[in-house]
């Protein structure tokens, strides 16, 4: 897969072919942790969730807070294990974690190490995702130069404002032409336009045959850029399939809008 270099049109993007492998997939996935205080209890993080994520699709994952969204990102980059069910990565057992190079990750709140410049933090980054020198010296200035932080490449990031931070997570993210891009509230600081830029990386990802996992309370980005997507509430997978079949309705009920059934979904009772 080529890096991602050129913006692309703003029009949605369909898979330019049949959907053929699995990317993510979650088997009867349960994560239980013990309480901080007196760990005479346990906390159900996620319970027995069962989902599968395409080759080639944008998936979203949206759900109130505490609803076991990170804990479902932690089991797939490797961060924790689940206490019971599996985990598939690229089609290997996330405990497997050479897949993790080929893995683009945006955290909502970068915590990058303040003394590096941008171009030192790519060259960083990249050097762990085991590429060689000559690639990263011919990734970098393009990256750069995409996210509009070409002019401050070797500026300490110490000096940047959240918004730059968030586009240098960006670049980060695709330095090593991911095939499976997590989005983990990845609009957080971002201006109008490092919006778009976002949503032409997604656009391009999914027609170069990668995958993506947005995570987002922001329905915009749902419904404008998610093949799929997965409702989370009290850790449990209340609802998996296109927006589309969300917003069916009876006739009458023509503004019925995907706020307003999310909404019903999280006040629904456990079952």
């Amino acid at each position: 897969m080529t890096v991602l270099l050129q913006p692309t049109s703003t029009a949605a993007v369909a898979p330019s072919a049949p959907l053929r492998a699995v990317a993510v997939e979650f088997s009867n996935v349960s994560k239980t942790y013990p309480d901080r205080l007196f760990r005479l209890r346990s906390v159900q993080a996620v319970r027995d969730i069962s989902l599968q994520i395409q080759a080639g699709e944008v998936f979203g994952l949206v759900g109130p807070n505490r609803a076991g969204k990170t804990t479902l990102i932690k089991l797939l980059l490797s961060l924790c294990r689940p206490t019971s069910g599996q985990v598939l990565r690229l089609g290997k057992p996330a405990a497997d974690r050479s897949t993790l190079a080929q893995v683009g990750y945006v955290h909502e709140n970068q915590a990058f190490p303040r003394y590096h410049s941008a171009a030192g933090l790519l060259e960083y980054y990249g050097a762990l995702s085991l590429l060689p020198y000559e690639v990263l010296r011919e990734r970098i200035p393009p990256l750069l130069e995409r996210f509009g932080l070409a002019d401050r490449s070797h500026e300490p990031i110490a000096r940047f404002s959240k918004g730059m931070l968030q586009r240098l997570g960006l670049a980060q993210a695709l330095i090593n032409a991911p095939k499976l891009l997590v989005l983990d509230e990845p609009t957080e600081g971002l201006d109008l336009v490092g919006r778009q830029l976002l949503r032409d990386v997604v656009r391009e990802i999914r027609a170069q045959g990668g995958t993506v996992l947005l995570v987002t309370h922001v329905l915009s980005e749902i419904e404008q850029l998610c093949d799929r997507i997965a409702v989370l509430v009290n850790s449990e997978l209340r609802h998996i399939g296109p927006v589309a079949e969300l917003l069916q309705g009876p006739a009458s009920d023509k503004a019925k809008s995907l706020e307003r059934v999310l909404k019903e979904l999280y006040a629904r009772p456990r079952a």
